[in-house]
């Protein structure tokens, strides 16, 4: 199994002091996952990943936009900036902007002038028929004219697109890469199998093997359990292995979503599924899914 070294590509960390993050707070109600958030209504810093993380052979780990208060998009990269580097704890960062609206020109530069931003996340999920499921406010953000104005500006940036996105947004997404051929997307989670029926999951793996034909699309692979009810090993290893099969080792990348993920799992269960599935892999294949990849495209 594998015991090399490990970039952690997907994390979060937050102080809930600087009321920022008002989906952790108490009043944003409950959320449509196991147990609620209470568990994650704490701040969550370096020093807390590096406890959690302390049994891995972490080398550095990628901070994910955290959905910062809107009306303050440099705020988070500011902040971070502020934190202990020593130990490669958020060592570089996917951060937000708001695409589709007047100011998004001009936050884009200001993203990209911090050496450590390598990428901006938008996030796509919607559920046409479960509210309950939807992260965003519409199914048709991809398709609007000024969100895709401003997703063109990220190649002549230097800038990736990160996404979360579900099946049901497969058409826009791909069009997106298909448009913007020098733009890199980077889609996290897997491309959430949200549904968990056979034809939910039908749709999901036709999706996965759809994006997988776009050569500028790579996948993360990352809280797979966060997207089913009753996460055993089997059910796991079926998503990440669809996963690796469509996009290859050379274009998937492991990844926590921490603390998110906490909320279903252990940070050190996360990492150990990860080495079962990939045991009878090469030694090679193994080290671009679990570091040389995220190294790569993270520029580390």
């Amino acid at each position: 199994m594998y015991s090399g070294p490990i970039i952690d590509a997907h994390t979060h960390l937050w102080d809930l002091s600087m009321n920022r993050h008002r989906w952790l707070s108490a009043s944003a109600g409950p959320v449509q996952v196991p147990g609620g958030l209470a568990k994650l209504r704490r701040n969550y810093l370096v020093d807390d990943y590096l406890r959690d993380s302390a049994h891995q052979n972490i080398v550095a780990s990628v901070h994910i936009e955290a959905q910062w208060d809107a009306s303050d998009p440099l705020g988070e990269t500011q902040w971070l900036e502020t934190l202990d580097k020593s130990h490669g704890v958020a060592i570089r960062y996917t951060a937000s902007a708001p695409f589709g609206t007047a100011e998004a020109a001009h936050i884009l530069e200001q993203q990209a002038a911090f050496p450590r931003v390598v990428g901006v996340r938008d996030i796509l999920s919607f559920h046409p028929t479960d509210p309950s499921k939807s992260f965003a406010s519409c199914g048709d953000k991809a398709s609007e004219p000024a969100w895709r104005r401003d997703i063109a500006r990220l190649p002549t940036l230097g800038l990736m697109l990160e996404l979360m996105m579900y099946p049901y947004q497969l058409d826009a997404v791909r069009d997106v890469a298909r448009t913007i051929p020098d733009l890199r997307l980077l889609v996290n989670h897997c491309a959430s199998p949200i549904d968990r029926d056979a034809a939910g999951l039908r749709r999901w793996r036709d999706a996965v093997r759809a994006l997988a034909r776009e050569p500028n699309i790579l996948l993360k692979v990352s809280n797979i359990a966060f997207y089913d009810p009753r996460p055993t090993y089997e059910s796991v290893r079926a998503v990440a292995l669809h996963c690796i099969e469509c996009f290859g080792p050379e274009r998937t990348i492991f990844a926590t979503d921490w603390p998110v993920a906490s909320l279903v799992t252990r940070y050190d269960e996360i990492w150990d599924t990860f080495r079962r599935i990939t045991a009878d892999m090469t030694a090679a294949e193994q080290r671009a899914l679990f570091h040389d990849n995220a190294r790569r495209i993270y520029r580390l």
